[in-house]
């Protein structure tokens, strides 16, 4: 299979990159002028380097699949909404748009469980029918993002899966993000200040969602018209001291877990875990 694919030196990106190269299909990947992958590939694919919202028409012509990973500032803090509207709404707008002129019908994107924003509050597994209620700039993005790519597949009769990613962690993460934060903290010997961690949260290995968006390949149960989303975690809940007591074990750590030294980020909820057994078709 030949694969356009978007963001593929991005943290999700470059190990998506590194799994889809075991399994021989072509790629084609675009990335921003000067961007080197997280993770260096087994081979290097056809590098684009163009921004998002530039035409690729030609490279797109005789791909039989779209991947789209790219996205603007998914990490605190967020840029502000109208950024964040151009390049996760219209340039992702744009991208399907040339996609599907090319004869591109295969179209796997990937959403965040942000989206839901705070229609996730009180529910246990959060389905992938759950409304979108975000209020922070990227979330936002994404979620007018998922609806454009749904209209743009049912009017033109594309095969599209939109696969939300709950809390990913692993090599190559921004080193802002907790997982990465933690390691430093503990391979260095220091004390680790956190929230007081009792978050309940879907944590799953990056390169585990790299092998389910490899599997999401497959498009045989997707209908034209008739757009997939579905969630990818793990289902099962965790906390955050627990996961944090985990690793700073697992790493050896000398320092001490500081919970309790850090407050919530505005609009943080509570619990945020996975329904990954529904599929819901629109």
């Amino acid at each position: 299979m030949k694969i356009f694919l978007t963001g593929g030196t991005g943290f999700v990106g470059s190990h998506f990159l590194r799994e889809v190269q075991k399994s021989g299909h072509e790629v084609v990947a675009q990335c921003r002028p000067g961007s080197r992958p997280r993770l260096q590939p087994s081979q290097n694919p056809l590098w684009i380097e163009r921004p998002l919202d530039h035409n690729f028409e030609v490279e797109l012509a005789g791909c039989e699949t779209l991947v789209h990973l790219a996205s603007h500032t998914p990490n605190p803090p967020y840029a502000p909404l109208d950024e964040c509207l151009y390049w996760n709404v219209y340039a992702t707008t744009r991208l399907l748009q040339q996609a599907a002129r090319q004869g591109v019908q295969n179209v796997l994107v990937a959403g965040t469980c942000f989206e839901y924003g705070a229609a996730a509050e009180g529910i246990d597994f959060v389905h992938p029918g759950t409304e979108m209620r975000p209020s922070l700039s990227y979330p936002i993005s994404k979620a007018a993002a998922t609806t454009v790519c749904l209209g743009i597949a049912r009017s033109l009769g594309l095969r599209l899966k939109i696969l939300r990613i709950f809390q990913v962690f692993g090599e190559g993460e921004a080193a802002s993000r907790f997982w990465p934060s933690l390691r430093k903290a503990a391979l260095a010997g220091d004390n680790f200040s956190m929230s007081a961690g009792t978050q309940i949260r879907d944590f799953i290995p990056v390169e585990e969602v790299a092998r389910q968006f490899v599997d999401a390949l497959s498009f045989t149960h997707v209908e034209p018209g008739k757009p997939q989303v579905r969630n990818i975690g793990t289902g099962v809940p965790q906390t955050l001291i627990e996961f944090a007591q985990y690793w700073w074990r697992a790493w050896g750590a000398t320092g001490e877990l500081q919970p309790g030294q850090l407050g919530l980020r505005p609009g943080e909820l509570q619990r945020l875990v996975a329904d990954i057994h529904s599929v819901h078709i629109t």
